[in-house]
Order: structure tokens, then C-alpha cells, then sequence
């Protein structure tokens, strides 16, 4: 918490620095014609450094917007105005101003002030390698800037731990991603091996209904044959002899003739007289 407090603390201490040239605001600025700032634009900047004492930022913020009304290349207001965008945390709006400053301004000072705004600005950003940048070009126009010097330090480390926890979670993604990879390839032998279970029983039912069918069907077939014998066997009609009555019919009325026949043989025996030879 401390090392942020650095960061935080150094940019009122360069609110109230005074500047010889301003830029004209633009998305690629070039160093602008000197205009002399009047007294009633000081004054007004200097309304807007008293809000900013107070803690009124976006008071102060209004001053300075309407200090650049006056004039738009009041190099101290954009500054100023950036620092005031800065302590309401709208980080990003703040960069612009800094970013012109620094490339547009011939002053060192206000250069230098510029840059390191731009890296705490960057630093907020979680934009560290840009913030580092920013830092060692204040540091090379004045190398004794401790504050500067400790920024830098302290980017350059919080962007060490940034990559080694990108490596960290890149490590973790491929990770997790072969985890998945395995996870999905059991998962689909799972699925495949359950189908594979779901198509035997599938085929078992099957087979086993096929085979009901067949035995009703055979079952059928024999109820039905039997059903055609009896159909076919002959029923006996009223008043017509079957073929086995027939037989014995005729058979007893042989026997009955038969008989008849043995009768009047013997009648025959019993009236004739029997002839006897003598032995002489």
C-alpha cells in the first residue's frame, strides 16, 4: 500500500508547475507558436489550484477547462486538468492530456512532470511495460528523480509478477485443456461403451421377440394342423354305415351263411343212406 501512496502523493506536488510553452490539443500535436498567458487565465488556473487543495476535484477540473477555453495552449492548464481527471480515478481520460504535454512541451521540468504522470497513469492501467517506458524517458532527462527512479522499480516488478502469473495461468489453461481433453475422451468411451450395452440389449430383446414370435407361430401353425385334421378326419353321417361296420356286416353275414350252409350239409348226411361194403 505504501509503494501506490508514491505514486498517488507525487502527482499534486507537480499541479502548480509553471510552463513557458503549451501545446495546441490534437491527435498528433506539434509544438504551437508562444502565447502569453494573461492574467485573467492565471487567475483562473489559480482558482482551480485552490479546489484542488480543497480536495474539489471535479470543481477544479472546471476551472482548468475553462482556463483552456481561454487559451488552448496554457500548457500548465492541460497538466493541471490531467491531474484533477486523475484523483476522480477516470485514469483513462487523464492519459491524454499528460501524453500531449509530454510530446508537444520544450520545457524539462514540465516534461519530466508529464512523463511520470503518464506512468502512474499507465501503472493504474495494469499497463506496466508502457509505464516503464514512460519512467526511464523522465529519468533520462533528469536521472537524480528518486520518486521516478522508485516508480520504475516498482513497475518493473509488478510486471514481473503480471508474466510470471500469465505463465502461471497459461500452465493452467493447457492444463485444465488436457484435463478436458482426457476428461471428454473417457467421457466419450463411457458413452460409446454404454451405447455398445444399450445396442446388445437392443439386439438381445430382439432376438428374444423373434423368438416368441416364432414359437406362437410354430404353436399356431400346430393348433392349426390339428384343427385341419380334425377337419379332414370324416364324420360320421346319419344312417350311413362307416367302412369298419360295413366290414363287420359283411363278415357276420358270411359267418351267418356259413352257418346255414353246415346246416343243410348235414340234413343232406342225415337222409342218405350209407352204403357198406362187405369183406367177404
Amino acid at each position: 500500500m505504501k509503494q501506490f501512496l508514491y505514486i498517488i502523493i507525487f502527482i499534486p506536488a507537480m499541479v502548480f508547475a509553471q510552463a513557458q510553452k503549451v501545446p495546441e490539443a490534437q491527435e498528433a500535436p506539434k509544438p504551437m507558436e508562444k502565447v502569453k498567458v494573461k492574467v485573467a487565465e492565471k487567475q483562473i488556473l489559480r482558482q482551480g489550484n485552490d479546489l484542488y487543495k480543497q480536495k474539489r476535484f471535479d470543481d477544479a477540473e472546471v476551472k482548468y477547462k475553462k482556463a483552456l477555453k481561454e487559451n488552448q495552449t496554457y500548457e500548465n492548464a492541460y497538466l493541471n486538468l490531467g491531474n484533477s481527471i486523475y484523483e476522480q480515478k477516470r485514469f483513462k481520460e487523464a492519459l491524454p492530456n499528460y501524453e500531449m504535454v509530454a510530446k508537444t512541451s520544450e520545457d524539462v521540468n514540465t516534461k519530466i512532470k508529464s512523463l511520470h504522470n503518464m506512468g502512474n497513469v499507465l501503472v493504474k492501467q495494469k499497463e506496466y511495460a508502457k509505464a516503464i517506458a514512460a519512467y526511464k524517458n523522465a529519468l533520462r532527462l533528469d536521472p537524480k528523480d528518486d520518486e521516478t527512479r522508485y516508480n520504475l522499480a516498482l513497475a518493473q516488478k509488478l510486471l514481473k509478477d503480471q508474466q510470471q502469473n500469465q505463465n502461471k495461468n497459461d500452465k493452467n489453461k493447457d492444463k485444465n485443456k488436457d484435463q478436458n481433453k482426457d476428461q471428454n475422451k473417457d467421457q466419450n468411451k463411457e458413452n460409446q461403451d454404454k451405447k455398445q450395452e444399450e445396442d446388445d440389449n437392443k439386439d438381445k430383446d430382439k432376438k428374444q421377440e423373434q423368438g416368441d414370435d416364432k414359437q406362437d407361430k410354430k404353436d399356431q401353425d400346430k393348433g392349426g394342423n390339428n384343427e385341419q385334421q380334425k377337419q379332414q378326419q370324416p364324420k360320421p353321417q346319419p344312417n350311413k354305415l362307416s367302412q369298419q361296420q360295413m366290414e363287420q356286416l359283411l363278415e357276420a353275414m358270411n359267418n351267418e351263411e356259413n352257418k346255414t350252409q353246415q346246416k343243410v350239409n348235414a340234413k343232406k348226411a342225415r337222409g342218405k343212406k350209407v352204403k357198406q361194403e362187405k369183406d367177404w
